[in-house]
């Protein structure tokens, strides 16, 4: 992985530090507990012995001096001491010692455990008193205690428990650690294979695309839509290109015969000036006309459109009413159709009916149909002429911006060739198309607009 920016890790230290971390504190409260529950347990362990050695030494006793017991187990400090504190009988290792302990067992609960320290050492014991029954017929009812106990473990008596597992919770955070980096790494590493195939692209060259991970995770998501966004970046460069281009061609005819009129009128005596400038000023409109066509074009594609609803069926009528002169227009709306509605700007749907009226008026012999319907959840406008149609080849063309047929050049030979071309950046701005379909006879333009109630 890249080097982070100074004073920030990253995102695979980052991922295998909070593992670490999260580790730590789950394992050391898991440590915590493992060091209660295993002292706990040796504890009872230990008491359970100490009882059990000290109820069979009393079940064995049969004399008022018992012999001393027998230890066969660690527990080997036993003693036997009667009211007074001596002590009556002991095993080996107790012999000759003081009583182990003081401590004296209450009547109702006459076995107990303690743990008393002394600078020798701590000592775990278990204080039993034999029953009434017992003391009355070996001691003629004096009170006895019966201690057995042993040293204190070495694990419970040191740190040493908390000292390995301590060791194994560190041991134990820093193998988490280790694992997360390796399998962050392992992660991320599509990311980086990605960040380093897009540190490659540039604006000369758009055709280069990152790999894509198998499957449907979310590397895998991000490097498709990466791709998508760069294939779209590419297709707009490329078509800012031709634009610039196309453009550039188209403005160069008009500026260079401005020139020459003005040229003309400057050399040669015999040349009006005045109409010289007419003649000027008419190439100059044109070109106007054109940059003012480049101009909203580019903000249709670039720019959003608006989000009113518009009723379609009205916007027909009153732009095709509008067409006073060529060809006349006639209006059909199917049944369901009337009152439909489209979310967008009016202004720009209007530039559209009017760019399609206009075409088939040029083209019509009698007369241009419109219809609008409704279909799939889309508004239809057809508008169809009945002059000699477009090629099946040039469909798509006639979408381009400044290409135009030589049936359009002959019928309107200062136009532009950017009405279409804005028709159709406009529809699809509005999420609709724009295409030219089959018809029996003339040209047959379909434009297709998600209904409002679509949304």
């Amino acid at each position: 992985m890249s080097a982070a920016p100074a004073g920030r890790l990253s995102v695979q230290a980052t991922l295998a530090l909070a593992a670490g971390v999260f580790s730590l504190v789950v394992l050391s409260a898991i440590g915590v507990l493992a060091d209660v529950a295993i002292r706990a347990a040796i504890e009872r362990g230990v008491f359970e012995e100490t009882e059990r050695a000290a109820t069979d030494w009393i079940g064995s006793m049969t004399t008022r001096r018992p012999s001393p017991p027998v230890t066969a187990s660690d527990v080997d400090l036993m003693q036997l001491v009667d009211s007074s504190g001596n002590v009556v009988s002991a095993s080996r290792a107790a012999a000759g010692r003081p009583p182990l302990s003081a401590f004296w067992p209450r009547s109702e609960d006459r076995i107990e455990h303690r743990t008393e320290c002394s600078p020798a050492g701590c000592v775990m014991f278990t204080a039993t008193r034999p029953s009434p029954q017992e003391e009355q017929v070996l001691w003629g009812g004096e009170s006895h205690v019966v201690y057995a106990g042993r040293m204190q473990p070495e694990i419970l008596a040191t740190h040493r428990l908390e000292l390995f597992l301590g060791a194994g919770v560190l041991a134990a955070s820093a193998l988490m650690v280790g694992v997360a980096w390796v399998l962050t790494g392992l992660a991320l590493r599509p990311v980086e294979a990605m960040r380093r195939r897009l540190a490659e692209v540039t604006v000369t060259d758009l055709s280069l695309r990152i790999p894509e991970p198998h499957g449907s995770d979310e590397f895998a998501r991000l490097a498709r839509t990466a791709n998508v966004t760069l294939a779209r970046l590419q297709a707009a460069v490329e078509q800012q290109r031709n634009f610039c281009s196309m453009v550039s061609h188209e403005l160069r005819t008009p500026l260079t015969g401005i020139r020459t009129q003005l040229e003309e009128a400057l050399l040669y005596r015999e040349v009006d000036p005045h109409q010289a400038i007419r003649d000027a000023l008419g190439t100059a409109d044109r070109c106007q006309s054109i940059i003012d066509e480049m101009l909203m074009l580019a903000r249709v594609r670039a720019a959003p459109h608006g989000a009113e609803r518009v009723d379609l069926a009205e916007l027909v009528r009153g732009e095709a009413a509008a067409r006073r002169s060529g060809a006349p227009v006639r209006v059909r709306v199917e049944e369901g159709a009337e009152g439909v509605q489209v979310r967008g700007n009016a202004v720009q749907i209007c530039e559209v009916l009017v760019n399609l009226l206009a075409n088939g008026q040029r083209h019509a012999r009698s007369g241009v149909e419109v219809s609008l319907a409704r279909a799939d959840g889309q508004a239809v406008v057809t508008v169809l002429d009945d002059g000699d149609g477009i090629a099946e080849a040039d469909r798509e063309r006639v979408f381009q911006p400044f290409v135009r047929l030589a049936e359009a050049h002959r019928r309107d030979p200062k136009g532009s060739g950017l009405g279409l071309a804005i028709s159709r950046a406009i529809a699809e701005a509005h999420q609709g198309s724009l295409k030219v379909e089959d018809s029996e006879a003339g040209a047959a333009f379909v434009l297709r607009l998600p209904l409002a109630d679509a949304d």
